[in-house]
This record gives C-alpha cells, structure tokens and sequence, in this order.
C-alpha cells in the first residue's frame, strides 16, 4: 500500500492505461468518463459519468478503476457515479478520437453545440445533413443506413467508395 499520497497528476496517468470494456483503444480517460480525481484524507475520489444513462459498462469501468488503482498501490479508493452535468462527445480527448478512427469506429463529427453545420449540404427546406468519414478509407462519401449500431452510442454507416460498413460514435 502506498503510505504517501501520489500525485493527482500521476493518479490521472494511471487511469489513462484503463480501457474502455467496450471500445478496448480508447482509456476511460480519453473517452471522457472519468471527470475528477481528487483526495480526501487518504482515500483517492475519482468521480466518474456515464456515456449515457443506464450504461450497463459503469459497473465494469468503476472495478477497473479501482483495481487499476490498488494495483498502483492505492488501498482506499472512492467511485463517484456523477450524472450532471450529463456526458457529452465533447469531453472526448483528441487523441481518443484518432484511437477510434483507427480501430473503425468514425468519431463524432461535429461539436454537441456546433452551428457550423446547420447549412452545410442543405437543400432549402432539408434537414442538414451530417458528413461523417470512413475510417476504414478516409472517404466522405457515406451514408447513414441505421440510427442504432452495435452499442445505442453508435449509429452504423456504409462507405460509398470502399462499400464497407462502420460504426459512427453518435455526437450527444
């Protein structure tokens, strides 16, 4: 056990090598859930949110979390499920996004609160229409074929070019 604190710097270091048990290349910390790391005493909080609500992997993450942690040598660790302000894509690092594009899952392709888009491809009177990129070809050339991919974070896409289908982490 460790008997001096640790950094919260190095705790945050940590929990960077802890993946998420759905999307394996992306740590907790990259996708944004873990929202805090702060100590009281000598118990680490690490407060943690959801993708979204009734995500069945909390319970997985929050294990990992601690076992990550205990393993480090941190004996008294804290799991704060924290649902406001809710997830966004936008917590997302940058390097996250590059990890799911690499892996075939096409990042979220705009900002949760983005206008930039609202004209982008629209026919007077149309809905916008979303651009999203291959991450198998690099293509824009893409279409939506269903609202609901493998997880309800992801909508399933087909490329136009290299014809194969791809997950799209839902901007939300």
């Amino acid at each position: 056990m460790i008997t001096r604190l640790v950094s919260e710097k190095q705790v945050w270091a940590w929990l960077g090598e802890v993946t998420d048990p759905e999307i394996p290349v992306i740590s907790v910390v990259d996708l944004g859930i873990v929202r805090a790391v702060a100590w009281e005493g000598a118990t680490c909080k690490v407060t943690i949110t959801p993708t979204y609500s009734g995500c069945p992997a909390m319970q997985v993450i929050a294990d990992a979390v601690r076992d990550a942690l205990k393993a480090k040598g941190i004996g008294n660790v804290e799991i704060v499920n924290q649902l406001s302000p809710a997830w966004t894509t936008d917590w997302m690092s940058e390097a996250g996004k590059v990890a799911l594009a690499a892996y075939g899952i096409a990042p979220p392709a705009q900002k949760v609160i983005d206008i930039s888009g609202l004209h982008a491809g629209v026919k007077r009177g149309a809905a916008p229409i979303l651009i999203v990129t291959c991450p198998n070809c690099g293509s824009r050339h893409t279409e939506l074929t269903s609202q609901f991919g493998s997880t309800p974070c992801k909508a399933l896409y087909k490329c136009l070019d290299c014809r194969e289908p791809f997950d799209y982490f839902k901007c939300h």
